[in-house]
């Protein structure tokens, strides 16, 4: 746990540090969001954050391999990690730099994309196996292991990019991912005697301190946003970490939890993204049914309407990260225990509590606010005559 330890501080630490340099070289190099309609932020804001997380990613990094025991897990692996997330890291934040600064059209992202997927497979990062519901893993042939691979890539990046509409969002629920990811391949491997230093859970302890780092000043109001340079980049990390969790663990060492352990990477990015996911069909269905483009930007997104309901831009994003975290906390909770009733009953209750509270807590801030409204005005105070 110490070198996990160290290496999430290291890569915090870096992302927290380089982040207000960052943020004058974009401002320099004239990488800025422009104030649009539908966007929440009221004045021109820099971009690419990213680079900075990409920074503390290649600190994090070179700290882990200089570490004796992580060293000899990563040159005993037949996956590379550091060439890896390197090359591909690399590959992605040129490709978000050059978005952020000029805009880049949709088909050459993919292309960039893509390409850092087939960096992945070249590195040994790939779908080899599946879990099913027999117990016995699935092998992918290249032939299918392959174009799987390249699809949970893209799928990702873009479900990050797409959760980045409020500060601090996309940094936060991927940060709560990763560590629900790290958590889950950690706890496992301790439990059942297995060796806890594999390259999954060092992409994903990388990605939480990156996260971490950068969370600061991306929170409202943000003094910098990530860019597509930062969303694609912690979208291909947290895509690595789940593709090498796939398949990791032998259903004969932990079959005392079920099943249910081996579908957790599968099904945990598709759970902290089922909010926004939602939230795009809806906005396709409501814009094909009015007569427009289903890309067409409007004002009716989730993190819109709870503006609307009365909740501030904090407490909005604090919302998200509160349904995510209950998401990823009841998937990671399953994997440790065979009572789905208890941990069924324990989200429901959390969740229903979270909900009232999401719906009384405008109106009680509304209440106050008018009755602040109503109260005298206290008489100007005068000094008495010495």
């Amino acid at each position: 746990m110490r070198e996990y330890l160290l290496t999430i501080l290291i890569a915090a630490l870096v992302a927290y540090l380089l982040t207000p340099a960052v943020r004058r070289f974009a401002v320099w190099f004239g990488a800025q969001a422009a104030v649009r309609d539908r966007d929440v932020h009221v004045i021109p804001t820099p971009r690419l954050g990213g680079l900075a997380m990409f920074g503390g990613m290649v600190a994090a990094l070179v700290v882990a391999t200089g570490l004796p025991e992580m060293r000899k897990v990563l040159a005993n692996g037949d996956v590379s990690i550091t060439n890896a997330l390197l090359l591909s890291g690399g590959l992605i934040v040129l490709v978000g730099i050059a978005d952020d600064r000029w805009g880049v059209d949709a088909l050459t992202k993919f292309a960039g994309q893509v390409a850092a997927a087939g960096i992945f497979i070249m590195q040994g990062i790939q779908l080899y196996v599946l879990p099913m519901p027999t117990g016995e893993p699935l092998s992918l042939p290249p032939a299918y292991g392959v174009p799987l691979t390249v699809f949970v890539v893209v799928a990702t990046i873009n479900a990050v990019n797409f959760i980045d509409g409020l500060d601090g969002l996309a940094a936060g629920v991927v940060g709560i991912a990763a560590l629900a990811l790290f958590s889950y391949a950690y706890l496992l491997s301790y439990t059942n005697k297995l060796t806890t230093l594999t390259g999954a859970t060092l992409t994903a302890a990388v990605l939480v301190g990156m996260c971490a780092g950068f969370l600061p000043h991306n929170f409202n109001p943000a003094r910098i946003f990530m860019g597509d340079t930062g969303s694609m980049l912690i979208g291909l990390l947290l895509s690595a970490s789940t593709i090498m969790l796939t398949g990791q663990f032998d259903p004969q060492f932990i079959g005392v939890y079920g099943l249910f352990p081996f579908y957790v990477p599968l099904l945990l990015v598709p759970a902290v993204a089922a909010v926004p996911f939602v939230d795009m069909l809806l906005a396709v269905w409501r814009r094909t049914n009015q007569g427009r483009s289903p890309f067409a930007p409007d004002k009716q997104h989730l993190h819109h309407r709870l503006l609307e309901l009365g909740h501030s831009h904090r407490r909005a994003v604090l919302i998200m990260y509160f349904w995510v975290s209950l998401l990823a906390s009841s998937l990671v909770g399953l994997s440790f225990t065979n009572s789905v009733v208890l941990v069924a009953s324990v989200t429901g209750v959390v969740g229903v509590a979270g909900l009232a509270a999401m719906i009384a807590v405008p109106r009680m801030a509304a209440r106050r606010a008018e009755a602040r409204a109503l109260e005298p005005a206290a008489p100007p105070r005068t000094r008495e005559p010495v």
